[in-house]
């Protein structure tokens, strides 16, 4: 056991990288590679500017990419709403059509049936006037009570 105490050992340590270490370390590799690169001086500034043209390139055409998609989406939906207004506007036009419709339907069923009432009214009254008899009655009555109809009394 003593042959492992004399054996010599590695310490890892683990610290948490960061991104701002990683971009110093892709700067300064960039820096090595154009101080090493090469070329001369002139074919690497054209480089750069070419890189740079192709950078800028591409961007823009990712964006107007952006644009047309969002352009072709807005569309869209613009026009979903626009039917959806148009469906709303007409169903709320056909209800208030149908609503008049069936107002004017229960205001005739109502005159309707006040006529009817009417007229079996008038007709109930007529037939109970045909019922009735016609009797007459004359009483003849003196002030003092007495039966005027009765000469001497």
């Amino acid at each position: 056991m003593s042959d492992y105490d004399d054996s010599p050992y590695i310490v890892v340590e683990r610290r948490g990288g960061s991104v701002a270490a990683f971009l110093w370390g892709a700067v300064l590799g960039a820096a090595a590679a154009l101080l090493l690169a090469p070329r001369s001086g002139r074919e690497t500034r054209q480089e750069l500017v070419d890189g740079a043209r192709r950078l800028r390139e591409t961007a823009e055409d990712r964006v107007r990419r952006v644009q047309d998609a969002l352009a072709d989406t807005i569309d869209t939906v613009r026009r979903g709403v626009t039917d959806r207004v148009d469906a709303a506007r007409e169903a709320f036009d056909a209800g208030r059509s149908a609503a008049r419709e069936t107002r004017a339907e229960l205001e005739r069923r109502l005159r309707d049936v006040r006529a009817s009432y009417e007229s079996g009214r008038r007709a109930a009254a007529e037939r109970e006037e045909e019922e009735r008899p016609d009797v007459e009655v004359e009483v003849d009555l003196d002030v003092r009570g007495e039966d005027a109809g009765q000469p001497g009394d």
